[in-house]
């Protein structure tokens, strides 16, 4: 496993990390599903163990995943292991009185969130706090940086930064470049979806931000494990998000791809999957999700960087094709 500086912080972490939201397990807001259906605890804690055996130092997740439950088993498999990885966790996102999804950046509530996210990840302090999706409003109001610098001060957490929007992220980018607050971001980066590669990275790691990468397989559509008919339970938040039309114009275009880089085996597919991730400058860590032990050895090994050709190929395929497909997925959340 390669390790990468983070940012301008202390930290080097593993360029691939442990996305967590996969171990959640089942939750739902409302009739909408928000994790990624049924889950075995035991193959999540085989998973994490592996994951750590390999190499892999740094762990993603959030309090909401899994409404608590994915923090609650990295707490389980690490708690006698705090100083040997790095946990980066989210707050922002709860449900309310009628269980809908509520955004919740009252600085208050930022306080009480992380000391029940320390409770249940079993540690005395955060290395990375995340403010969960906040929109520029939030920034601006003020309350969510007060509390993260307020915990910053009280030795609760390391770092913060912002888990950027999927489809929007720029404004909240610049606000904190602009305005020189935080030390991290987290934005979606992968084959199809390369909306941050223009204008976010490039300024962030000037400006000395590390950068988490997540998605990079997007949902499992890089891994070749997909076809047209591919069907996933009411549970899976890619029930709607992954829909018929979805999968039919990704996987056309993505075949395309593959074809034209001759590449045949799932496998190959997931390589170059990573590869392109990691071959982009200033991005400090990938966080594939992970959900079995298998899951993690395959994650764990050499992702050599790609080809200027290749990188460029892929560009243009985004802007031929994957870009429509990323505005189909803004249509379906």
């Amino acid at each position: 496993m390669n390790f990468r500086q983070f940012g301008k912080t202390e930290l080097k972490v593993s360029e691939v990390g442990f996305g967590g939201w996969t171990i959640g397990g089942p939750a739902m807001a409302g009739d909408i599903p928000i994790g990624w259906g049924d889950v075995d605890d035991n193959e999540s804690i085989h998973a994490l163990n592996s994951a750590y055996y390999n190499g892999i130092n740094f762990f993603d997740t959030a309090d909401f995943y899994g409404l608590g439950h994915s923090e609650e088993l990295i707490g389980k498999v690490f708690k006698d292991k705090t100083s040997r990885i790095i946990v980066a966790t989210k707050v922002g996102h709860r449900l309310d009185e009628n269980q809908k999804i509520f955004f919740d950046y009252n600085k208050k509530y930022i306080l009480e969130a992380c000391d029940a996210s320390l409770r249940r990840l079993k540690r005395d302090y955060i290395d990375i706090y995340q403010l969960h999706s906040a929109r520029l409003g939030h920034l601006e109001q003020g309350e969510c940086i007060e509390a993260m610098e307020k915990l910053k001060e009280q030795g609760k957490i390391r770092y913060w930064g912002i888990s950027l929007n999927t489809f929007e992220p720029l404004p909240e980018a610049r606000f904190f470049i602009d305005n020189k607050i935080g030390d991290s971001f987290q934005l979606v980066l992968n084959i199809i979806n390369q909306l941050a590669l223009s204008d976010i990275i490039p300024a962030a790691a000037e400006a000395g931000y590390g950068i988490i990468a997540r998605m990079p397989y997007q949902f499992g559509l890089l891994t070749g494990r997909f076809n047209p008919d591919t069907k996933f339970t009411s549970g899976d938040h890619r029930s709607f998000r992954l829909t018929p039309s979805v999968l039919a114009k990704s996987l056309s275009a993505l075949n395309q791809l593959w074809n034209e880089l001759g590449i045949s085996t799932n496998e190959e597919k997931s390589r170059l999957a990573m590869s392109f991730v990691l071959s982009v400058e200033g991005v400090s860590c990938a966080i594939p999700g992970i959900r079995t032990r298998e899951q993690a050895e395959k994650n764990t090994g050499e992702f050599p960087k790609l080809p200027a050709e290749t990188v460029h190929l892929i560009r243009e395929y985004y802007y031929s094709y994957f870009n429509e497909i990323v505005g189909e997925f803004r249509k379906n959340g």
